[in-house]
């Protein structure tokens, strides 16, 4: 053993000591100073009622602090609120679907709305097993607005050129100034839809076949639309039903849903260039909560911006390209 220890650096005693669990339990004192800047178990108990409460019990903590600084109130950072959260058992994922990671074969950039829309079709359940209706919904990349949405009974590429125009005819679109993205379906490809978009000057964009993470934004927007908590547990009874659906969301959706790649701003917002306005008042509401409290905050206070361009199908860098550039 000596001359074990002797190679590795090691005393036969740490040897002996390693050997007896009973001698391996950590004698160290713990620090008995509590923080100056640590919360009370008042504030703790607002925060609490607060996360749990009837207007906030379905949005995470991002939704939430957003909406308190909307109405100049803070009472803590996200972090802060998931600590809490954690401690109290209910950070728990309730839901089975789990994120995925997608590879984009081409990049689209909006800098502005109107410059680049995605659009797809899901299917609703109607009350005959194996028959569905057709929701068509087309998405600014860049403000996430919903700028028009249809439900029929089928699929067909003359309805989708309808939808199409119906949206260029709302957002005064001229020729040349749009790019439509979509995957591979007949509906996309159809000669009467592509005849539309040649009429419109709107350029068409496609995804890769059997590829539908390559129009991420869409599939994003109808998993929200599906997993809403108000979203029918049973089919919708009729046409009528599934569009009355349909469009009480798209108003939530537009109008009052922050949405976490826009700085948690309305769709609506970002659309109308209200955004600027809005996530300048946060900052001065966290700057104002700075001076108050300035032993609770070790560094700078939060950015509150939102991305000044989005990119679909953003192109990965290699290593060799970052070394490079």
């Amino acid at each position: 053993m000596k001359k074990a220890c002797a190679i590795i650096g090691l005393t036969p005693r740490t040897i002996q000591r390693w050997r007896d669990p009973g001698k391996l339990k950590d004698r160290r004192k713990e620090s008995s100073r509590t923080p100056s800047n640590k919360l009370s178990e008042k504030e703790r108990q607002v925060i609490l009622r607060t996360i749990n409460g009837p207007e906030y019990r379905n949005l995470s903590p991002h939704q939430i602090v957003a909406d308190l600084a909307d109405q100049e109130i803070y009472l803590a950072s996200e972090a802060t609120m998931y600590r809490i959260l954690r401690e109290e058992g209910q950070n728990t994922h309730r839901q089975p679907a789990k994120p995925k990671r997608n590879n984009r074969p081409e990049e689209l950039t909006a800098t502005e709305p109107n410059q680049v829309w995605t659009w797809d079709i899901t299917y609703l359940p109607s009350p005959v097993k194996g028959v569905f209706f057709y929701l068509y919904m087309i998405i600014d990349l860049y403000s996430r607005k919903i700028i028009t949405w249809q439900i029929h009974t089928r699929e067909d590429s003359s309805l989708a050129g309808d939808l199409i125009s119906e949206g260029c005819y709302l957002e005064n679109i001229v020729k040349d100034q749009l790019v439509l993205h979509s995957d591979n379906g007949s509906p996309m490809k159809g000669a009467t839809m592509l005849a539309t978009l040649q009429q419109l000057g709107v350029m068409p964009s496609f995804s890769r076949p059997s590829v539908s993470n390559d129009n991420a934004h869409s599939e994003a927007l109808y998993k929200t639309l599906k997993y809403r908590p108000w979203y029918p547990q049973k089919p919708f009874a009729s046409l009528s039903d599934a569009r009355t659906w349909v469009g009480d969301f798209v108003e939530w959706y537009n109008h009052e849903h922050r949405h976490s790649s826009l700085a948690y701003v309305t769709p609506n917002d970002r659309h109308t260039g209200r955004d600027k306005e809005i996530l300048a008042r946060r900052r001065f509401v966290y700057q104002r909560a700075k001076m108050k409290n300035p032993e609770r905050w070790s560094g700078h206070i939060r950015e509150w911006s939102a991305p000044s361009e989005v990119t679909l199908n953003k192109k990965r860098t290699s290593n060799t390209e970052k070394i490079a550039a």
